[in-house]
C-alpha cells in the first residue's frame, strides 16, 4: 500500500505558532485573527478528510459485518477438537497465559525504540541483544507506566509479579466480558464491562471508553469519529477468546469480532479476529506456522492483512535476524503507522519464524524489531506457548512472577495466576458444552 505524501504539517503548524509570539511580541494586532481563521480553516479541512467515503471495491473485499466476512473466507479447519480435550489444553492454556506475559515484559521497557537505541542501551548496560532475558536496567526506573507500574518493575531485579500493561490487563478483561456476560456476549455486553472496569485507555479504546462514558451507542464507537480503527488495539486483545475456545478457531474468532467492533473497523477487526483464530488452532497443532495459516482462514482472503500475512509467510523464509524482518517492513509499510495493525502482524509473524520453536529466541527477536514491540512479544509468546506448553519457556522467565497479575482496573489491583488459568478453564468447559 503505497501512501500520499504527508506533507509536514506538524512542523508548518509550529513554525506559525512560534512566528506568531514574534509579531505578537512586537506589537503586531493582526495575529489573534490570522489564528483564529487558521484554526477554522484546519477544522474544515478535518472535517472533510473524516468525511472521505471507502472505495465500493474496498468495501467489498473488507467488509465489518460478520456474515459478510465469513462468507469471504477461504476453507479452513473450523473446529479441530470436538471435545475438549483437559490435560493437553491445561498445559497449552498456561504456556499460552505465561507467554504472553514474558513477552510484554521484556517488550516493555523498550516499546517504540529504535533498533539502533536499544542495540546502544545493551551495550551500555552489558546485556545481550537481542535480550535473553529481561532488561537488567531501564533509564527511567521510577517513571510510571500505566497508572502504577514503574518501569524498574520491569526489569530482572525489579520484578515482582507481571507488571501491569495493556498488553495484559486486556486479556483478562475478556475474561470479565465472558464471565459477566456469556461466551456469546454481545458488544454491548463487552462495552458495559469495559464501563465497570477501565479507568483509561489508548487511541481507539480511549475513544470508545470515552464515548462509552458519554452513551454513545457501542455499535457506532468504532467506525464514528475513530482515526485508529485500523490500530493494533484490538489485536492485543485477541488472547482471552482464543483461551476461552481453544482447538476451536471458528468461535474464537467470532467471539474476537464482537470485542473489536467495539472500537476497531475492517482491519482492525480482522487483526484480532486473524490472532485469535490462529493462537486457538496452536492449542492442537505443534508448528506455529501452521497455526498462523489456519488463523488466516478466518478472516477475508484477499483483505489487506490476509494479503500481508501472506507475504509475510513467504518473505519470511528468506528473513534470518531482526534487522532485515524490520527493513522488510519498512519497505513494504513506508508510511503506514508504526501502531497499525499490518505491519506488526508482520513482525509477530517474522519473529515465530525466526524463533523456529525456541522461545527465548522468538520473543528475543521480535523485540528487537522494535515498533509496538511489547505487543508483538506478547503476541508472538502466547501463540508459541499455546503450541509448546508450559515447558517450552525457561524458568528465569516465570519465577518471579509469584502467582501474580498486577491491573490497573478499579478495584482490582491484583489477580492470581493460577486463578485466572482457572477461570480460562470454566468458561472453555461452556464453550465447548454448547
Amino acid at each position: 500500500m503505497a501512501y500520499p505524501k504527508i506533507p509536514e504539517l506538524g512542523g508548518v503548524v509550529n513554525h506559525i505558532i512560534e512566528f506568531a509570539r514574534v509579531a505578537h511580541e512586537n506589537g503586531n494586532q493582526q495575529v489573534g485573527a490570522l489564528l483564529e481563521k487558521l484554526e477554522g480553516d484546519l477544522v474544515a479541512q478535518l472535517a472533510s478528510m473524516k468525511a472521505l467515503a471507502p472505495s465500493a471495491e474496498c468495501l467489498a473485499r473488507q467488509p465489518d459485518d460478520l456474515e459478510a466476512i465469513r462468507a469471504l473466507r477461504a476453507d479452513g479447519p473450523r473446529r479441530q477438537w470436538q471435545t475438549l480435550d483437559k490435560a493437553k489444553y491445561a498445559d497449552r492454556l498456561e504456556g499460552a497465559l505465561l507467554g504472553r506475559m514474558v513477552g510484554c515484559t521484556l517488550g516493555a521497557p523498550v516499546e517504540f525504540w529504535e533498533i539502533k537505541d536499544m542495540e546502544n542501551w545493551a551495550s551500555h548496560i552489558g546485556d545481550a541483544f537481542p535480550p535473553v532475558d529481561y532488561w537488567s536496567a531501564v533509564p527511567y526506573p521510577y517513571q510510571l507506566r500505566y497508572i502504577i507500574g514503574r518501569c524498574e518493575q520491569y526489569t530482572r531485579d525489579g520484578l515482582d509479579g507481571v507488571p501491569v500493561d495493556d498488553d495484559t490487563v486486556y486479556t483478562i478483561l475478556g475474561l470479565l466480558i465472558a464471565e459477566e456476560n456469556g461466551v456469546d456476549f454481545s458488544t454491548a455486553g463487552a462495552g458495559a464491562t469495559w464501563l465497570k472496569y477501565l479507568p483509561m485507555a489508548c487511541t481507539a479504546e480511549d475513544v470508545a471508553l470515552k464515548g462509552l462514558q458519554a452513551g454513545a451507542d457501542p455499535m457506532q464507537l468504532g467506525g464514528i469519529d475513530n482515526a485508529y480503527r485500523h490500530w493494533i488495539g484490538a489485536d492485543i486483545r485477541c488472547d482471552p477468546f482464543a483461551y476461552m475456545a481453544p482447538a476451536y478457531p471458528e468461535k474464537a474468532a467470532e467471539m474476537a469480532y464482537r470485542d473489536a467492533y467495539l472500537s476497531h473497523r475492517q482491519n482492525g477487526i480482522y487483526g484480532e479476529m486473524f490472532f485469535a483464530a490462529a493462537i486457538s488452532a496452536a492449542f492442537a497443532v505443534d508448528c506455529p506456522i501452521e497455526a498462523l495459516k489456519i488463523g488466516l482462514s478466518e478472516i477475508p482472503q484477499d483483505c489487506d492483512l490476509a494479503r500481508d500475512v501472506r507475504w509475510a509467510l513467504e518473505a519470511g523464509k528468506d528473513i534470518k535476524d531482526y534487522k532485515a524482518a524490520r527493513a522488510a517492513v519498512e519497505e513494504r509499510f513506508a508510511g503506514m503507522s508504526p501502531v497499525h495493525t499490518n505491519n506488526n502482524a508482520c513482525l509477530t509473524i517474522f519473529g515465530l519464524m525466526i524463533g523456529g520453536g525456541d522461545f527465548v529466541k522468538t520473543i528475543g527477536e521480535t523485540v528487537a524489531m522494535g515498533m509496538d514491540n511489547d505487543c508483538t512479544a506478547a503476541t508472538a509468546g502466547s501463540l508459541l506457548g499455546a503450541c509448546k506448553g508450559k515447558a517450552a519457556i525457561p524458568e528465569r522467565f516465570t519465577k518471579k512472577f509469584n502467582n501474580i497479575i498486577r491491573s490497573y482496573f478499579h478495584g482490582n489491583p491484583v489477580y492470581q495466576i493460577d486463578d485466572i488459568l482457572r477461570r480460562f478453564g470454566v468458561q472453555a468447559e461452556k464453550v465447548f458444552d454448547k
